[in-house]
């Protein structure tokens, strides 16, 4: 009989046994509500064939979940301390593959041909606050293929994702995620679902990847600088905040934005991803 690694008791007992404690260091909040991580393993993708990077697996409560439903799951814990405690609760799924590592410092491409054996690669993840926009971002860029990117997140770094341009919660990682994929938001998940219960509720969203991309830049480091640009300075108008981030005429942004349809007062904001994009193929 398997462990209810969702029960507060249990989750208590396996950390007993091997000395270890909570990491704040490391944003751990373990889930305690067994139907979250059976939705969102549900929720992950379609592709039953699929292997699955999950990526601070904890205990191993989606873990689980993810090696009932999926092919293969590859899952990345940073904390070493966890390592014992996984080997425990996953010994019955033979398809789950733990590994000790940062996943900033993993190197994606290799890890995937290693172990997806050519099965459609999707990734999983419960991501702390302080990482979220890196990791997401480090999972996009990484070259890697995947087909969907579902992450459970703050309930305002939801809102951030999910928003659309004009929103008062739209920023550069929300524009930069519109290069890579469509997010939808799947559901809410309640702070009393997790042991330390957080302060603030989360949520779950999932980013899927275009197969091929709606969008042709021409310099992406260039496409990136602008928008970059756009919100590292948002009480600016897109014009000052280009003009002293990149060091382009004011005139030549004006007349760009113009092109487009924008006021030289504009902020970036306002702008989409395919705005971004257009905008950068008129300042190269």
């Amino acid at each position: 009989m398997e462990m209810d690694l969702c029960n507060l008791s249990v989750i208590r007992s396996l950390m007993a046994e091997e000395g270890i404690a909570f990491r704040k260091e490391f944003g751990q909040n373990f889930l305690i509500n067994p139907k979250v991580p059976q939705r969102i393993a549900e929720n992950c993708t379609d592709e039953a064939d699929s292997m699955i990077l999950e990526i601070g697996p904890g205990i191993g409560c989606l873990t689980k979940e993810l090696a009932i439903r999926y092919a293969k799951v590859v899952a990345v814990e940073i904390d070493r301390g966890l390592i014992p405690i996984l080997a425990k609760t996953l010994a019955d799924h033979p398809n789950v593959t733990v590994l000790n590592q940062d996943v900033m410092k993993v190197d994606l491409p290799r890890l995937v041909q290693e172990y997806a054996g050519g099965k459609p690669v999707s990734v999983c993840a419960n991501l702390p606050y302080y990482i979220t926009t890196p990791i997401l971002m480090y999972l996009l860029e990484s070259g890697v293929r995947f087909s969907s990117i579902t992450v459970m997140v703050q309930n305002e770094v939801a809102d951030r994702l999910c928003a659309a341009a004009g929103d008062a919660d739209y920023g550069q990682i929300t524009a930069m995620i519109g290069y890579y994929g469509r997010v939808k938001r799947l559901f809410r998940v309640t702070a009393g679902s997790f042991t330390p219960a957080p302060k603030v509720d989360s949520a779950v969203v999932r980013i899927d990847l275009y197969e091929e991309s709606p969008f042709t830049v021409r310099d992406f480091a260039f496409f990136q600088n602008i928008v970059r640009g756009a919100f590292e300075m948002r009480r600016k108008t897109l014009v000052n905040a280009l003009s002293s981030k990149l060091s382009l005429p004011k005139d030549r942004i004006a007349a760009a934005l113009a092109e487009l349809g924008f006021s030289e007062t504009v902020r970036g904001e306002k702008l989409s991803t395919k705005d971004f994009v257009d905008l950068s193929g008129l300042l190269l």
